[in-house]
């Protein structure tokens, strides 16, 4: 058992930022893959950003590439989203995640623990 705790979302104005912190505990190794997705009203989950704790590697949706920057702490299972230069259309539920046997890195459909999410408003 995973679990995975969420801070940091709120409401911008475009063009602003937020900083997303997610902890994990339990069972989760360096092997595990974890990261973001989002979801607004009435569209599918997508992935947004996403790192394998191991390495280190990181992957991002097209959408944000240049943008927002994930991260981990150097001292425990904690990953990061820093977002910058926020649009509207990056508004929505933001959902904390973690998996293992991840062979798509933003498929949520590989990803097993997931946190209660954290809302991101951004008005125009």
């Amino acid at each position: 058992q995973v679990q995975l705790v969420e801070s940091g979302g709120g409401s911008v104005q475009a063009g602003g930022s937020l900083r997303l912190s997610c902890a994990a505990s339990g069972s989760i190794d360096r092997t595990y893959f974890m990261g973001w997705f989002r979801q607004a009203p009435g569209k599918e989950r997508e992935g947004v950003a996403t790192i394998y704790i191991s390495s280190g590697s990181t992957y991002y949706v097209d959408s944000v590439e240049g943008r927002f920057t994930i991260s981990q702490d150097n001292t425990k299972i904690t990953v990061y989203l820093q977002m910058n230069s926020l649009k509207p259309e990056d508004a929505g539920m933001y959902y904390c995640a973690a998996g293992s046997w991840v062979a798509a890195p933003l498929n949520p459909s590989y990803f097993a623990y997931w946190g209660q999410g954290t809302q991101v408003t951004v008005s125009s």
